[in-house]
């Protein structure tokens, strides 16, 4: 269903990249959680016809680079790198875990380039040391057994440094959870998942234009009950659309920035 797969160059740093939709519908980049790839949004890509479907690989996952380091904020500016790099505005990011963090971390760091966000499962880190709401370990190493049991290839250094950073208390992190401007969508998975509930309620009460919906089936809800799923974030999408839609800076992507691989495997669905 891709109509391009290939490599974007962002930071220096190869990302693997594949493009399906309307090249002129609003922009839509999709981000896996650590240990995933792209590819687990194929099922959920080919529900938003009339958009421009954008899916990457993360840094150290799949296709993309192993790289040095794996700080959070590189990860937030790879993904302002490919926005730039293909020239989209208004761009609706769509985020599970660490890729909801990212998501997050880039409407924060450049919200006039994002005009939407959906956080699936959001990797929120603790409030503060001691902080009663630690995301379960037993649980989050179930979720990643689980998403790396089904082959993805990814660098084991890459998935322990997300990990790691996140279950560090971050004070600064949830102070600025107010200055979110977008209208935003936060999903649950409910009690068995690794992230607590309770915790995204705390997160959607912090961003103003926020919703909180639970889908109680743990922490990988679009692999889990991708029809429930797909509603909700199309549900959201449609009430959140822009009543005039901006016209597209650029129809498609630059050849210098996106490059096709005619001869890439066909995506797995996680």
């Amino acid at each position: 269903m891709w109509s391009a797969v290939g490599t974007v160059e962002v930071n220096g740093v190869r990302l693997g990249c594949r493009e399906a939709g309307d090249p002129d519908g609003t922009p839509v980049v999709l981000l896996h959680g650590s240990g995933s790839s792209a590819g687990t949004w194929d099922r959920f890509a080919a529900r938003l016809r009339g958009r421009r479907t954008i899916a990457i690989d993360l840094r150290g996952h799949a296709t993309s680079a192993r790289t040095r380091g794996y700080a959070l904020a590189s990860i937030r500016d790879d993904v302002l790198g490919l926005i730039e790099a293909l020239r989209l505005r208004d761009t609706v990011l769509i985020g599970h875990s660490v890729g909801g963090y990212a998501a997050l971390a880039a409407a924060l760091e450049a919200p006039e380039l994002i005009g939407r966000l959906v956080l699936e499962d959001l990797a929120a880190p603790p409030k503060a040391p001691g902080s009663t709401t630690r995301i379960n370990p037993v649980q989050a190493l179930g979720a990643v057994a689980g998403i790396l049991g089904s082959g993805c290839d990814y660098q084991l250094r890459a998935v322990a440094s997300l990990l790691r950073q996140l279950s560090r208390p971050d004070p600064a992190w949830w102070a600025r959870l107010g200055e979110v401007s977008q209208p935003t969508l936060i999903l649950s998975g409910g009690p068995a998942s690794c992230i607590p509930p309770h915790r995204l309620a705390e997160v959607t009460a912090a961003i103003p234009n926020a919703r909180l919906a639970t889908i109680p089936v743990g922490h990988r809800v679009h692999s889990l009950a991708p029809a429930e799923f797909a509603d909700e974030v199309l549900t959201f999408l449609a009430q959140t659309e822009p009543a005039i839609a901006p016209a597209p800076v650029m129809a498609k992507p630059a050849v210098a920035a996106f490059r096709a691989d005619e001869s890439a495997p066909a995506a797995e669905a996680a």
